[in-house]
């Protein structure tokens, strides 16, 4: 495990500014310290010898006062930029991740979406004793300690001899607990990252644990998480208190030797007292920097794994992008030509073929699983086919979506899942600017005209985080506004009437008829009839089992029940007879819930 990782500074480019003003400052503090050694040296000599007065050396008090003025303003100034280096290292790394996750799509946001989610929120935050702490302290051993070695030899060879052969055993020693701290720390990551996001998890299914009336179910399976927590995080403290301890007795030991070593050849008469005072005060500083280059390590170890974890997701290969701006979809045929996607154990969809005209609603149709949501993300640029391709034919010729930029793409395509985005505030603030007449226009196409009519505010009327305060039906009605207004060439609706009754299912129909009147090429995945009879094409969506030959190419092909890394325990916490306090007798783990969560992918 490395102090310091230059990944960092290609990933939080504040950094660079933050070492380089602190190795400035290091020089100064380097600089203060061996004067105020000289100064005190030189102030208290004459006046133990008796050959000067306190009077006598009021100047050099003054100067001293002046450099302990001006070293703790620098301390200060350390530590603020030390806590400004660290929330703008953080907040690009954090800016980073979050693009690297939306860069390498759905499906990994899916596996691993909870637990970036932790590391973002929460993981990251272990940088900031790193940059306060113990980065400061790093720079300093870099100059401060050869600085004031330096001064030590020409002052006096000895003294600087013994404490260059001392200096040594702490960075060994350092490498060595380094060592050991290296499994803690990533124990300590790895036990937060389970417990967030288990914890996101269960909040996502808390409505459903409720409905089913087992609310209760996961306090004991969140308890031992917790408690895991806590063991690794104090297994972590331990150490670092241990470690600290040993690097301060050994520090403690090499001023001594120096300062016993320097006292006796003073009682001797062959160092001045002058020489003699400045080598014992200069050999603390000598080892301060290490001493808390030590007793700050935990914030190194907990920084570095954090930072770790974080370049493991950064590093990750992503597909190239494409600068070549794509057609205009309003006048553009899309052909799926031997569409395949891997997903664990199966292809989902398989070898699909369909040719989507402009202007037509097209509808997915499958079996749960077979890959009608992966063939959305497909046709949306957010997931690459795993063989076969995507092509956008126009009159100017054909091109493959993966060849294309997908800003200039997503410019022109609109994705509305089951649960709409919508933001907290106004019906209108969900929208895009319109005026007046478009907005009633549009509301009128897609039968939203109906909810306003009950809405004594009208679009003033205030909702709540993802439209809470309107019933399902009316939230995608909103929706689907919001595409109409916007213009869009390609909309693609995630089952857009699931979950709905008779006369909402209608009402959306009407909306999304609407969408195809106005001239935009609508995608939905539907079960239903009504939206299956309203579609101009029905295109199935077909898995297949993967054959050894396809899993030898691709290993994410293989089945999920040979992977020894998946093997987990049911969930205990929706059996009824589990749902009562367990016995003294019974073992924790008759009670334990998944220590991985599932998630069905399509």
């Amino acid at each position: 495990m490395r102090p310091f990782d230059p990944r960092l500074l290609r990933y939080a480019h504040s950094a660079r500014r933050h070492i380089i003003a602190i190795s400035a400052i290091g020089f100064l503090t380097a600089a203060l310290v061996i004067a105020q050694a000289l100064v005190i040296s030189a102030a208290v000599s004459p006046v133990v010898t008796g050959h000067a007065t306190l009077s006598d050396v009021t100047h050099w008090l003054l100067i001293l006062v002046a450099i302990v003025l001006v070293r703790g303003g620098l301390v200060a100034l350390r530590e603020a930029m030390g806590h400004r280096a660290a929330e703008q290292a953080i907040g690009e790394l954090r800016d980073a991740l979050v693009r690297k996750a939306e860069a390498l799509g759905p499906r990994w946001r899916a596996r691993n979406g909870a637990e970036a989610a932790t590391l973002i929120s929460r993981g990251l935050d272990d940088l900031a004793p790193y940059f306060v702490k113990f980065l400061p302290q790093l720079v300093l051993v870099s100059t401060v300690t050869p600085l004031a070695l330096f001064t030590i030899l020409l002052l006096d060879f000895w003294s600087a001899l013994i404490a260059a052969l001392t200096i040594p055993l702490i960075p060994i020693f350092m490498i060595l607990i380094g060592r050991f701290t290296q499994d803690s720390t990533a124990i300590k990551l790895a036990a937060m990252e389970r417990l967030g996001a288990q914890l996101l998890d269960l909040m996502s299914g808390l409505p459903t644990l409720r409905a089913l009336g087992r609310e209760k179910g996961p306090n004991a399976h969140l308890k031992d998480l917790g408690s895991a927590n806590t063991k690794a995080t104090m297994a972590t403290l331990r150490i670092a208190f241990l470690s600290g301890g040993a690097l301060e007795f050994l520090a403690t030991l090499s001023v001594a030797l120096v300062a016993v070593e320097v006292g006796m050849r003073l009682v001797g008469g062959s160092v001045s007292l002058v020489t003699g005072l400045a080598v014992i005060m200069l050999a603390p500083e000598v080892f301060e920097p290490l001493r808390q280059v030590g007793a700050q390590f935990h914030a190194s170890a907990n920084g570095v794994a954090a930072a770790n974890a974080a370049f493991a997701i950064l590093e990750q290969d992503e597909a190239p992008r494409s600068a070549t701006p794509a057609p205009s979809l309003a006048q553009c045929r899309i052909d799926c030509v031997d569409l395949s996607v891997a997903a664990r154990g199966a292809w989902a969809p398989r070898n699909l073929h369909a040719s989507i005209e402009p202007g037509t609603i097209v509808a997915l149709q499958g079996d749960s699983g077979s890959g009608k949501t992966t063939t959305a993300m497909c046709l949306l640029a957010l997931e690459r086919p795993t063989e076969g391709r995507i092509l956008l034919r126009s009159a100017d010729g054909s091109i493959d979506l993966a060849d294309v930029a997908p800003e200039s793409f997503w410019e022109q395509v609109m994705w509305i899942p089951q649960s709409p985005t919508l933001v907290a505030g106004t019906l209108r603030d969900n929208l895009p600017s319109a005026s007046d007449e478009e907005l009633a226009h549009a509301a009128q196409m897609t039968t939203f005209d109906e909810v306003l009519a009950a809405l004594p505010q009208g679009w003033e009327t205030r909702i709540g985080s993802g439209g809470l305060g309107l019933s399902v039906g009316q939230r995608q009605r909103l929706a689907l506004m919001e595409a109409f207004l916007a213009h869009a060439p390609l909309v693609v609706l995630d089952e857009p009437t699931a979950h709905l009754d008779a006369l909402s299912e209608e009402a959306v129909t009407r909306a999304v008829a609407a969408l195809k009147e106005a001239g935009s090429t609508v995608v939905v995945i539907a079960h239903r009839s009504a939206m299956l009879a309203l579609a101009d094409q029905v295109i199935p969506v077909r898995r297949a089992v993967a054959s050894p030959k396809d899993i030898e190419r691709y290993p994410i092909l293989t089945p999920v029940d040979t992977l020894d890394s998946l093997e987990v325990t049911l969930p205990s916490f929706l059996d009824d007879a589990l749902l009562e306090e367990p016995a003294e007798d019974t073992p924790p783990s008759a009670v334990q819930a998944p220590t991985a969560p599932l998630r069905e992918e399509q």
